[in-house]
């Protein structure tokens, strides 16, 4: 437990924006990562942001270190899409089947991505260190198939970003069936004077506007808007 604590340090400030030159690449694992085959029967696995229906936020930027130590940075990422159906609380059948950018090979083992609140008008840091369950989640299949008689993997993994910077985590399910929450062993949001990678990176420097819709979603309404 000790080792396993001080890599995830080790790469909590391989992560961060503290370092003038990047250390050289190496693979970075915990033992559970470094002793297990965390191969993915299906390629690659995938992942995607969403938000409450009109509560805007886009993420600018994404480093993740997989199960194989290797770091991925994501400059181009897809977008950020509302979820009509989360109106006050979170629905647990968000889905995402169309994605090009935001993909990696093998399970994560720590991920961190700036993003910009438009709905709080803030810019956001979180990071997250993921366990050994998820990643035997992500590589065994679901106990049904899909309506189509196909084998059901879970091969997405989608991120809510509410207001007040809560961050929820689920892997897609199919059909009628709910998404799996995703309990990571770390997960820490973070603004302000506390950014780090995140520091300067925005896409909302000059100041956040709302759209009409959301003007008229949040009108009569009590920030924060919902139990996230």
């Amino acid at each position: 437990m000790k080792k396993y604590v001080m890599t995830v340090l080790m790469a909590g400030a391989l992560l961060s924006g503290c370092h003038k030159k990047e250390p050289e690449m190496r693979p970075l694992q915990t033992d559970e990562a470094m002793n297990g085959d965390w191969t993915l029967p299906y390629g690659q696995w995938r992942f995607a942001f969403t938000t409450p229906k009109a509560l805007p936020a886009t993420v600018t930027h994404v480093r993740i270190i997989d199960t194989d130590g290797y770091l991925y940075r994501f400059y181009t990422l897809d977008g950020t899409q509302s979820n009509p159906g989360s109106v006050g609380i979170w629905s647990d059948k968000i889905r995402r089947s169309s994605i090009h950018f935001n993909k990696a090979n093998k399970p994560p083992q720590y991920m961190v991505f700036c993003w910009d609140s438009i709905i709080d008008k803030k810019t956001y840091e979180t990071k997250i260190v993921f366990s050994p369950d998820t990643w035997l989640r992500m590589k065994t299949p679901a106990n049904h198939l899909a309506r189509s008689g196909r084998t059901v993997w879970y091969d997405r993994m989608i991120l809510g970003l509410a207001p007040e910077g809560k961050v929820r985590i689920w892997l897609q399910d199919v059909g009628d069936y709910s998404n799996l929450p995703v309990t990571p062993i770390k997960l820490e949001t973070v603004s302000g004077d506390r950014l780090d990678l995140c520091k300067d990176i925005s896409r909302h420097k000059k100041g956040y506007g709302y759209t009409q819709t959301t003007k008229d979603f949040i009108k009569d309404k009590t920030y924060p808007y919902g139990e996230w």
